[in-house]
C-alpha cells in the first residue's frame, strides 16, 4: 500500500484531494476537538456528489459508522467508511456554515465559513463546485432528543482520532477545518486548529 506524505488541513481554511476508485483518504483530528466538514464529489460529474440526506435513508441511521457506504444524490456508493478510531459521533444534518449563519449569530464583519473554505479548497486543484452540498460533518456532535430537539455538543473524539474513507468511485474530497469559534461544536474553548489528511493507496 503507498501513502501519501501527511497534507495539512490549515485551521479554518479547506482543502481537497483526488482519489482513484480504490485508494483511501485518511482524515486526521489531531487536536481531538476539531470538526472537519467533509465532502465528496464524482470525478466524472461534479454534480454527483455524496449526499447526507440520501445516505441518511440507505442506511437506516443519522450516523454513519465503520463498515457503511456513503451515497451519492444518485443514490450510488461514492465512499466506505472503512475505519473510525473515534467514538464514532458525526453530524449528517447539519448544512455547512457560511457567512450568513454568522451574521444570524451576531458578527458584523465577515467570518471564516465551511461554504467558502469548500469553494477555495476545490478552486485550488482547478475545480469549480456547482453547488455546496451538506457535509458529513466529522468530529461534530449534535444531540437529538426524544422530542426532537437538537443541541450544539463538544466532540467526543481525542487527539489523533481518524477515519478512513475509501473511494468506490473516481472523485473528489473536499475538506474544511471548520471555523465555528461562537458555538461549543470545536471543544468549549472554540480553538480552531490544523486537521491533518493522507492519501491512501
Amino acid at each position: 500500500m503507498s501513502t501519501s506524505e501527511l497534507m495539512t488541513v490549515p485551521a479554518r481554511k479547506g482543502r481537497a484531494a483526488r482519489l482513484t476508485r480504490g485508494q483511501a483518504i485518511k482524515i486526521i483530528n489531531t487536536s481531538g476537538t476539531q470538526v472537519v466538514d467533509t465532502w465528496a464529489f464524482s470525478a466524472e460529474y461534479l454534480a454527483e456528489f455524496m449526499s447526507m440526506e440520501h445516505t441518511r435513508p440507505t442506511i437506516g441511521s443519522i450516523f454513519p459508522r465503520k463498515g457503511h457506504d456513503l451515497y451519492t444524490n444518485r443514490r450510488r456508493p461514492i465512499l466506505h467508511f472503512e475505519e473510525d478510531t473515534s467514538p464514532g459521533i458525526h453530524d449528517t444534518l447539519m448544512a455547512a456554515c457560511d457567512d450568513y449563519r454568522y451574521g444570524l449569530l451576531g458578527c458584523k464583519e465577515y467570518h471564516d465559513n465551511c461554504t467558502d473554505n469548500l469553494i477555495a479548497g476545490m478552486r485550488q486543484i482547478g475545480l469549480i463546485t456547482p453547488e455546496v452540498p451538506a457535509p458529513l460533518n466529522l468530529w461534530m456532535n449534535i444531540p437529538v432528543d426524544r422530542d426532537g430537539k437538537t443541541a450544539w455538543g463538544e466532540p467526543v473524539s481525542k487527539p489523533g482520532d481518524n477515519v478512513i474513507l475509501r473511494a468506490a468511485m473516481d472523485c473528489i474530497v473536499a475538506m474544511s477545518a471548520c471555523p465555528q469559534d461562537i458555538l461549543p461544536i470545536n471543544g468549549k474553548l472554540g480553538k480552531i486548529t490544523d486537521a491533518h489528511y493522507q492519501v491512501l493507496g
